[in-house]
Formats: structure tokens, C-alpha cells, sequence
């Protein structure tokens, strides 16, 4: 049996909850992620976000996906500083 499984052009995002085990999940990704350096644990959240896309396949519910991570993220301050091992400059108050 082929393990490429196409998947139905209709396909859409699943954003209802539907984990089996939310808190379960939640708390296997906290533990895979002890023990690693601030650059490890990156390097896993990439590892496991390419996983879970191979997983997905439809290229249009990745973009959803990615569109949906987007919309729901906090909103950040524009980077101070590119160099990631460099800590950024002190936010003075008056």
C-alpha cells in the first residue's frame, strides 16, 4: 500500500477543537522540549511544524493554517536587534 494518500481537494482547516487529549499533548510538548537551549527548542518547534505539515499534505490547508497562526499571534514590537545570541537594549522608563 502507498503511504502518499491524496487528500480530497475540498479539504479545509480543522479549527473546531479537536484534540483526543488537549492537556495531555500540551504536556508532551512541554516535556520534549526540557533540557534544550533556547536554539534546540527552535529548532524543534521547525522540526515538528515540517512533520506535522508532511502529515497535512494540501498545500492550501497549510496556508490556511499558517494564515490562522498569523491572524491569532500576539503582536510583537519590531525587532531591536538581529543578532539572536545578542540580548536587546533595555527599555528605559522616565
Amino acid at each position: 500500500m502507498d503511504q502518499h494518500q491524496s487528500t480530497p481537494a475540498a479539504a479545509r482547516l480543522v479549527t473546531a477543537p479537536n484534540l483526543d487529549a488537549p492537556d495531555d499533548f500540551y504536556e508532551a510538548l512541554i516535556e520534549s522540549h526540557q533540557g534544550l537551549s533556547n536554539e534546540d527548542s527552535h529548532a524543534l518547534n521547525a522540526r515538528l511544524v515540517l512533520v506535522l505539515a508532511n502529515h497535512i499534505g494540501a498545500l492550501p490547508v497549510l496556508r490556511e493554517a499558517l494564515a490562522a497562526a498569523r491572524r491569532t499571534s500576539a503582536p510583537t514590537q519590531p525587532a531591536t536587534n538581529p543578532k539572536p545570541d545578542t540580548p536587546a537594549p533595555k527599555e528605559t522608563t522616565p
